[in-house]
């Protein structure tokens, strides 16, 4: 099976650096992203704000980046287990 997503978007929330209990580094997030699409042969306005985290290394990175500041983020999506929606596991980033 395959779970992967590349996305776009600008960093428009950011908690503080956190460790888990296995003492690993972790960082919340929210993202907005904003593009134009074709769907069913049409031009679509499309805007998406997604939750995502990031841990170990990747969470001190992210930790270090400023709000608003504009990134490819590659990763996977996942439920909480508490959660109802989707959360992006970001593996990597590209300055866009």
């Amino acid at each position: 099976m395959h779970n992967s997503v590349v996305l776009t978007a600008c960093i428009v929330e950011a908690e503080s650096l956190r460790y888990t209990p296995a003492g690993l580094p972790a960082i919340a997030l929210r993202l907005e992203h904003e593009s134009r699409q074709t769907e069913a042969g049409q031009p679509r306005d499309v805007k998406a704000a997604i939750k995502a985290v990031a841990f170990g290394a990747m969470a001190e990175r992210l930790a270090r980046q400023n709000i608003a500041s504009r990134w490819t983020f590659s990763g996977f999506l996942a439920t909480p287990r508490n959660g109802k929606n989707a959360v992006l596991h970001i593996q990597d980033i590209q300055p866009h």
